[in-house]
């Protein structure tokens, strides 16, 4: 394990998207955004962190070109994402907070170094032996108080001779995970292209993101309900901070790995289900049994013989991409959550664990 000190803070910038130019599509992004029946559900909960490792094969590699490219193309990505530029406020004559930029905001991005070349093998390995504290240096905080919350931090941490991370921590209330991953292949695609003719930093149509908050539907009057629920929530009144509720953390010496499904592994999973099916004649498991389905099923098991759960129903939960199960249908590059949760229970049987 990497020292706690061993990654050092070079630099903390403010990353602004410029003035309009060929970048920018004919239609500029909006500066302010509404909040949705669907963004309102998350308005509570902690920032989303995100981290990707980037493993650069040659020894060679110019630092000094690769952080000149990261710092220059997320500025650029910004002409289009403009309101990941912006801050969540809550005005007093509104009963929600409405996501803003004005000119002069900006992203915070964190350059950092590590001094320890191989702690990048350990860090991005699928090894089940790294602590989870020691991925915390490489994603920055988002800003936070009780009238502010920003939308965005970026964090670029290289590891000399080996590759770099980016860090991103995101505020749920104000994109789901496919709006940030669309931020992500936009960024990639322009830092690419940062040093090609000015056209080629238009974004392709599958990276455009799509900001009409109107196709957004709200028949039965959810969006009043989940705004008194927020101004009612922690069990204060008229409650407009802007602050994240107090979730339960992981224990101080977690682990986090990474479990590889193969295609192998995943058809052996099928096969044991069906032969646990015909040898017990369980009537009701369906015929066909999808990847999604035996991962979710071989997860939960797990957790709940790690987690020593007796008795009673066990429960799991997932969300859902809800943008292509609209009526009608939504763009797929819709900025902003557009996203469902559900859950299902099963009771622990013994002979379903071994």
């Amino acid at each position: 394990m990497a020292a706690p000190n061993s990654v050092k803070v070079v630099e903390v910038c403010k990353v602004a998207p410029p003035p309009s130019s060929s970048a920018c599509s004919a239609t500029p992004p909006p500066e302010a955004l509404s909040l949705t029946v669907f963004d309102l559900l998350w308005l509570r909960f902690a920032p989303v962190q995100r981290l990707f490792f980037y493993q650069i094969s040659s020894n060679s590699f110019d630092t000094t070109t690769l952080v000149s490219k990261l710092k220059a193309s997320p500025s650029i990505a910004l002409q289009q994402f403009l309101p990941l530029a912006g801050n969540l406020t809550l005005p007093q004559d509104s009963p929600k907070p409405i996501l803003t930029y004005v000119h002069g905001d900006a992203v915070s991005l964190t350059i950092s170094s590590s001094q320890s070349a191989d702690h990048f093998d350990h860090i991005s390995s699928n090894n089940l032996d790294v602590e989870a504290k020691e991925y915390h240096p490489l994603i920055s905080q988002l800003a936070f108080s009780q009238k502010k919350a920003t939308a965005m931090a970026l964090q670029v941490t290289i590891f000399p001779k080996r590759g770099f991370s980016i860090g991103i921590a995101t505020h749920h209330a104000i994109l789901d995970g496919k709006t940030s991953t669309v931020f992500m292949k936009s960024w990639a695609h322009i830092c690419k292209h940062v040093d090609d003719d000015p056209s080629s930093l238009v974004l392709p149509d599958q990276l455009k993101p799509f900001f009409d908050r109107r196709v957004i539907r709200d028949p039965t009057g959810l969006q009043a309900i989940y705004s008194d629920e927020f101004l009612s929530m922690d069990g204060r009144s008229n409650n407009r901070s802007l602050m994240p509720s107090k979730f339960r953390t992981p224990a101080p010496d977690s682990i986090r790995g990474t479990f590889v499904f193969t295609r192998p592994k995943i058809e052996a999973l099928r096969l044991l289900v069906k032969e646990k099916n015909q040898q017990h004649e369980y009537q009701s498991v369906q015929k066909y049994l999808s990847t999604f389905c035996i991962t979710c099923a071989y997860t939960w098991v797990c957790l709940v013989k790690a987690e020593e759960i007796q008795g009673g129903k066990a429960f799991m939960g997932f969300t859902v991409d809800c943008r292509s199960r609209l009526d009608p249908p939504i763009s797929s590059n819709y900025f902003g959550n557009c996203l469902l949760s559900d859950s299902f229970g099963g009771c622990r049987n013994k002979s379903a664990f071994r």
